[in-house]
């Protein structure tokens, strides 16, 4: 906890599932505990950056594959912190990103494969299974912004982004009125110096307490 609330990653990466993630699942929970935290979200890419072409034509390794590091972090964690399910969705041959979560195991293991879903057709999905989409990090890769009509916010402060980006960022949600405003650390390695994330008042067990808390905006965002 800090300050009397409870601290939560909402952005971090693995090395099992995430080629460019340099911290394997337990690390990362020892890692997220020993700075205090109660609980992550381990929101690896179901990208490019996660599957190869020779892989991406067999939907049961491609969901074995993305929930390798889940499954490691949830197994580290043990009953007094928290690891629950999302992930960094990126359309085949798109530069852009969209943080999902409220996702299950058994929403991997079922949804085929979601690579060739582009942000309005996955909106569709992420209405009928109630999750909840973020652009992370929107001027990241600008001119390529995230469409608006397929995000119910944005992350406004990410760790990893210049000043310069993460002002843009808030500037932009608010001009679209953007109701969900969240802050993630964009973890990928061991070296990383800012951390960021969520404080809440009340703790996150579940992905329907973290949907809820997220969409009252019942939280702060953490910047370093």
């Amino acid at each position: 906890m800090e300050n009397g609330k409870y601290k939560y990653e909402i952005h971090c990466h693995t090395d099992e599932t995430s080629r460019c993630g340099k911290t394997p699942a337990d690390e990362l929970v020892a890692l997220y505990r020993s700075k205090g935290y109660d609980g992550v979200v381990i929101t690896d890419h179901y990208s490019q950056m996660t599957f190869r072409e020779c892989e991406i034509f067999n939907s049961r390794r491609m969901a074995e594959k993305f929930l390798r590091g889940y499954r490691k972090a949830k197994a580290a964690a043990g009953d007094d912190f928290t690891v629950l399910l999302g992930m960094e969705l990126r359309g085949w041959n798109s530069p852009i990103d969209y943080l999902v979560y409220g996702i299950s195991e058994d929403f991997i293991e079922n949804c085929g494969n979601l690579l060739f879903k582009y942000a309005r057709r996955f909106s569709k999905i992420a209405k009928a299974n109630d999750l909840l989409v973020i652009a992370p990090h929107p001027f990241r890769m600008f001119p390529f912004l995230p469409d608006i009509e397929s995000i119910d916010g944005c992350e406004i402060y990410n760790s990893k982004e210049s000043d310069e980006n993460n002002a843009k960022a808030r500037e932009w949600a608010e001009k679209h009125g953007l109701a969900v405003r969240t802050s993630g650390t964009d973890f990928h390695r061991p070296t990383h110096e800012k951390f960021s994330g969520i404080l809440t008042d009340e703790k996150i067990e579940t992905n329907e307490d973290l949907k809820r808390i997220l969409r009252s905006g019942n939280f702060e965002t953490m910047i370093p």
